[in-house]
């Protein structure tokens, strides 16, 4: 049985109640690596994700961001990101999601970012558009990357990698109204999806990050490319270029 669009939307809540009820209290953080977190949130949310998927679903796929890969016998594969913005969440700082998306196929079929400070519901079906609780959206209409405001995120091996994204975020800004980094790329993604941002980069994230946002922003309206312009942004190593189709080709062509 695969899920529908109202089983996701369900399972984000479901989350984003144990992340809103769990916001105020004192968080039990450990690293992943040096500035790469996890809270007790991130697994309280991730067992109850698991829990309600394999009680439901059974034999499915899951590809979680804590628990890692769980193999499934059918040809539907979840992506879960229990708490996307951890670092933010962890310092009381109120932007964070939980990201869900499903896929058939290899292809994303449904997808589901759901904000419990904001109670902002952003869900896609491939070919039926995307709404935000309940209302479609659209990406912006503009065309100037001069007068576009974009976001972006930087990788947890900042410090290391030669991949860090700086380069690209000094030029852009000195291109375009301005660069925000919110901490979340989920939300990142869903934002341009609305027209509150008019393109969204980042480098060097995984497949859970970007699944469920690239499917929203996509339905949205977005151009959604991985940064050098191949179609395929979930698979290894994962990049993403969400904008709205009239900055597309130009933030493609400073990001090469």
């Amino acid at each position: 049985m695969k899920p529908t669009l109202k089983d996701l939307e369900r399972l984000a809540r479901g989350a984003g109640a144990i992340l809103h009820d769990g916001y105020n209290k004192e968080h039990e953080i450990k690293y992943k690596g040096v500035i790469d977190l996890v809270t007790e949130a991130d697994h309280a949310s991730e067992a109850f994700l698991l829990k309600e998927i394999q009680a439901h679903f059974p034999d499915s796929h899951i590809i979680a961001e804590e628990s890692g890969e769980t193999k499934g016998a059918n040809g539907g594969v979840w992506y879960i990101d229990p708490l996307d913005g951890t670092v933010n969440y962890a310092h009381h700082v109120p932007i964070f999601c939980v990201s869900i998306a499903y896929a058939f196929n290899g292809i994303v079929t449904l997808g589901a970012v759901y904000d419990p400070m904001r109670e902002e519901m952003f869900i896609a079906q491939r070919g039926k558009g995307a709404t935000l609780n309940g209302k479609r959206i659209h990406v912006s209409e503009t065309t100037e990357l001069q007068k576009s405001l974009l976001v972006t995120g930087f990788p947890y091996d900042t410090w290391t990698t030669k991949h860090d994204n700086f380069k690209r975020f000094e030029k852009l800004c000195k291109m375009t109204q301005g660069v925000r980094r919110l901490g979340s790329a989920a939300l990142d993604g869903c934002y341009v999806a609305a027209g509150r941002f008019d393109g969204f980069w980042e480098l060097s994230l995984k497949s859970w990050d970007v699944a469920a946002t690239g499917l929203i922003a996509e339905e949205g309206g977005a151009r959604v490319t991985a940064t050098d312009g191949k179609l395929d942004y979930i698979s290894s190593p994962q990049s993403i270029l969400a904008a709205a189709p009239g900055i597309y080709d130009q933030m493609l062509e400073q990001l090469k």
